[in-house]
């Protein structure tokens, strides 16, 4: 099984997001996409005769418009990886117990979406409980907003490390 992650250019050289390695080797053996920056990773056919260096980053061969929506889609996933699993209240890394905070319960009509709620450790959460901020008398330590799709894939590529890669493309 192949693993890890190559950055996906548009024909313009814009980012377009990250995607898994499947998905490059996939659209390179289809002829839709082409390899800009091939990383040090080498895989040989099952008879070891031909070998194939995979991508780090690959350029799509036809402009296309859009492949995601036009906002970034609204989940604990998405919130985690915007607010860099670190709690905004304690600032501690909150991998592998992390929670979601709304900022304004939806108790006292909070809504579930990006300016409303927060990456939060367990132990936070539990002490702000079902109050607002000021009753708390916790705040986030960053203002919670909706990201941008380019936001978005900036953070994807630093998170799979691949930023220095399209710096020294000229792409970021």
């Amino acid at each position: 099984m192949l693993e890890g992650h190559a950055v996906l250019l548009n024909a313009d050289y814009s980012p377009l997001g990250v995607v898994s390695m499947k998905k490059a080797v996939k659209l390179l053996a289809k002829g839709k996409a082409e390899v800009v920056e091939a990383s040090t990773r080498i895989i040989f056919n099952a008879e070891r005769t031909v070998k194939f260096v995979l991508p780090l980053v690959l350029k799509l061969i036809k402009m296309i418009r859009s492949i995601f929506k036009r906002k970034v889609p609204f989940n604990k996933k998405n919130v985690l990886l915007r607010d860099g699993y670190e709690c905004a209240y304690c600032g501690k890394d909150i991998r592998g117990r992390a929670s979601i905070d709304h900022i304004i319960p939806k108790s006292a009509g909070g809504k579930s979406c990006f300016e409303n709620v927060v990456a939060c450790c367990v132990p936070c959460n539990n002490k702000k409980d079902n109050r607002l901020p000021r009753q708390a008398h916790m705040f986030p330590k960053k203002q919670a907003k909706e990201p941008t799709i380019m936001e978005f894939v900036t953070i994807q590529i630093r998170k799979w490390g691949m930023e220095d890669a399209l710096k020294k493309l000229g792409v970021i």
